[in-house]
């Protein structure tokens, strides 16, 4: 069956537009530091401690994640992305869109976070604080190649799919193909941007 790894529906919708290439992950509770599977569908989930997170000129990222959700009742009140917590788990979701590991590095500084910020959505003082959650831990971060696979495929949420690790299976049949969002050259350009940026800032490479 095929994998995906669940994340925040705003972050899901900017990796499939190009607005976004690299995933964060800290030495949590609830995160790998490194990614265990090359490659991966993005399952989107709605749920989210704080909505205040995304810059000002991705906020359209906030309307368009509910695109990504299947509700009995329709579509929930926009407002109800910037309150606390998020919007609960549709009963079905839309996957749109895999992505394959092009690079995993460590960061250790704040500065280095800043530098990359053209390439995540989120607010750089929101992406430095995912540094300092745990004191002396480093941030991960995964470079991702994303591809649009040629129609949206709609998902019954299950309940275990709400709780657990960030990685789940996907009960139908899925083919690794379709687009990619930027293309060869274009991502090559930025993936050598990314990696001067983590290599000129003490970071070590975990590949």
């Amino acid at each position: 069956m095929p994998i995906a790894i669940k994340e925040w529906a705003v972050t899901v919708r900017a990796l499939s537009e190009g607005e976004q290439l690299l995933i964060f992950r800290t030495d949590g509770e609830n995160e790998e530091p490194a990614l265990e599977h090359d490659r991966f569908f993005l399952f989107p989930t709605f749920e989210h401690a704080r909505n205040d997170v995304v810059r000002g000129a991705h906020v359209p990222e906030l309307r368009r994640a509910l695109e990504e959700g299947v509700w009995p009742d329709g579509d929930p009140a926009i407002s109800a992305l910037t309150q606390p917590g998020g919007i609960e788990q549709p009963d079905r979701v839309r996957v749109r869109a895999w992505a394959a590991v092009a690079g995993q590095y460590t960061i250790t500084s704040p500065r280095a976070v800043g530098e990359l910020s053209p390439f995540y959505v989120w607010t750089t003082d929101y992406a430095q604080k995912r540094l300092g959650w745990r004191r002396g831990a480093p941030l991960h971060v995964t470079l991702l190649r994303t591809h649009r696979i040629p129609r949206p495929v709609t998902i019954r949420v299950r309940p275990e799919h709400d709780f657990g690790a960030d990685w789940l299976e996907i009960t139908r049949d899925l083919p690794f193909e379709g687009t990619p969002v930027l293309s060869e050259v274009e991502f090559g350009r930025v993936q050598d941007e990314i990696e001067s940026i983590v290599s000129g800032r003490g970071l070590a490479s975990l590949a």
